[in-house]
């Protein structure tokens, strides 16, 4: 059972009123115990054969926190949709408490990073959370999350943890194959090491969707006038890790960066005789064959867009 944030006894009797043989002798009962005057929101267990004075003690004290889950959100706004649907809170609220300019500037983030600030998991909260309440318990899990060993690891390859997660998120749209990852991740830090630009294909498919305000479209190809799309994510254009996440990472990918393969490889591209993975490459001339048999296949199959 939810009680609302605000509701009075009128409402609990209401909601309660279907499940109870004699609604009256639990009103007498809640006013002897003090909790028509006392109601509190959040999700109560009401269990079949309780009686009046088990059910009081239930609504009482016995708000039960629920389970809150999120992983792979591509922006701020697909997050407080998903958030909203598990908590009292709406998907406005949320994202008005994601975007704020004055929490953002004190957890030294802004509007391009914020998302880096969410780290999938799976969360116990009560659900009369409010949305300030939930923002404020995923920065302390964020905190929580870059400890001592992580900090030190990304301060070792050289990059803040907002650029770890920025990094992680092309990584993992790159490949789902979570074995693969820390290669790729290879790759990238290889690149930038030597100065190279990132080159990421998911960085323009994500521009693409930014310029059109679209996030729904799916984009299977890009094309070369897609590269020169004047955007600070993308990677073929401009130098350097974006300014955040182009959506959000799993653990697994974060860590991945972390703990980046050591290699020298500077060149991938998808493997058409082992769908998933990738072919890699230390010269550009053993990358182009790679690429020439991807071309042919994307091609043989019609796949334009």
């Amino acid at each position: 059972m939810y009680i609302p944030t605000g509701a009075g006894f009128a409402t609990v009797s209401d909601s309660l009123k279907p499940y109870l043989k004699d609604l009256e002798s639990f009103q007498i009962v809640a006013q002897k115990k003090g909790y028509a005057t006392n109601v509190r929101p959040g999700r109560y267990i009401i269990r079949k054969g309780m009686n009046n004075n088990e059910l009081v003690n239930a609504l009482r004290s016995g708000n039960q926190p629920v389970s809150v889950v999120f992983n792979n959100q591509e922006r701020l706004e697909n997050l407080a949709g998903r958030i909203a649907e598990q908590i009292e809170a709406d998907s406005f609220s949320l994202l008005k408490a994601f975007q704020d300019e004055e929490f953002l500037k004190k957890a030294s983030f802004d509007r391009e990073s914020a998302l880096g600030m969410y780290v999938p998991n799976k969360y116990e909260l009560y659900w009369n959370t409010s949305a300030e309440e939930f923002r404020d318990r995923m920065q302390k899990e964020y905190n929580r999350f870059w400890n001592q060993e992580r900090l030190q690891k990304a301060e070792k390859i050289g990059l803040k943890p907002s650029e770890v997660i920025a990094l992680a998120s092309i990584v993992q749209k790159e490949t789902a194959k979570v074995e693969e990852r820390p290669r790729v991740a290879g790759v990238y830090m290889n690149r930038i090491n030597r100065g190279m630009k990132l080159d990421a294909d998911p960085t323009v498919i994500y521009s693409i969707k930014r310029q059109q305000q679209d996030f729904d479209t799916v984009i299977k190809r890009v094309l070369y006038k897609d590269l020169e799309i004047d955007s600070p994510y993308n990677t073929y254009k401009y130098a350097g890790v974006p300014p955040g996440p182009i959506f959000m990472p799993d653990i697994s990918s974060i860590d991945a960066v972390l703990n980046y393969e050591k290699h020298d490889f500077i060149y991938f591209v998808a493997d058409v005789e082992n769908f998933g993975y990738h072919k890699f490459a230390k010269t550009h001339a053993q990358h182009i064959r790679n690429k020439q048999q991807y071309v042919n296949w994307v091609n043989k199959n019609g796949i334009r867009r």
